[in-house]
């Protein structure tokens, strides 16, 4: 079965440096961004696999999974507003 990957590489491909610099100064951005991988992983291999799974299991996972990735699109947009407006 063909899998869309949703890695944050694939979804923001043009916000890599904002990913990596908050990756590395941003410990909340850091944690949900790993729950974020996980998640995307376990969606991924189910759905690759073909593996028995509740339909209301895989999209809760999922809405779980868009609710991650609209908390840190959020966290990115913050940092590049601060990178273009630096406090004086």
């Amino acid at each position: 079965m063909h899998v869309d990957h949703h890695d944050l590489q694939h979804e923001f491909p043009e916000m890599q440096d904002a990913i990596v610099a908050l990756r590395h100064s941003n410990p909340m951005f850091e944690r949900l961004y790993a729950t974020y991988n996980r998640l995307t992983g376990k969606v991924e291999d189910l759905e690759e696999h073909d593996m028995p799974v509740d339909d209301f299991t895989i999209e809760d996972m999922k809405k779980h999974r868009v609710k991650l990735k609209d908390d840190l699109y959020h966290l990115i947009l913050a940092y590049r507003a601060g990178q273009r407006n630096p406090k004086s």
